[in-house]
């Protein structure tokens, strides 16, 4: 499992949210957006994010799980990003590259 953070993102979530679902879904030929929510409270939202795409470095699936959350229209968007899946061992995780790979195609445009 690989994980990325950020706090201080200057953009509105659904710009954010376009610019990442593009670049996700033309990173790789097998990237695929599995599904998607996004939900309000008050001013608050928070838009959840699943893609998934085959891993050559692994042989398996990957996801890579992304929840934006902006708590006024004019507030920094918060993200975090999860990766799942690329591990090939049945009782510890190993070979993760695949996973980090995905996250990498991520932080190339946060």
């Amino acid at each position: 499992m690989a994980k990325y953070e950020r706090q201080d993102i200057r953009m509105n979530l659904d710009g954010l949210r376009e610019l990442i679902c593009d670049h996700m879904l033309h990173s790789s030929l097998s990237a695929t957006l599995e599904d998607s929510s996004t939900f309000s409270f008050g001013d608050a939202r928070c838009c959840v994010l699943v893609f998934e795409r085959y891993s050559m470095m692994g042989s398996n699936r990957v996801s890579l799980n992304v929840t934006l959350f902006q708590g006024a229209p004019e507030a920094p968007v918060s993200l975090s990003a999860i990766t799942s899946g690329g591990s090939q061992a049945l009782l510890w995780k190993i070979n993760t590259l695949g996973e980090e790979a995905f996250l990498d195609k991520l932080k190339e445009i946060v």
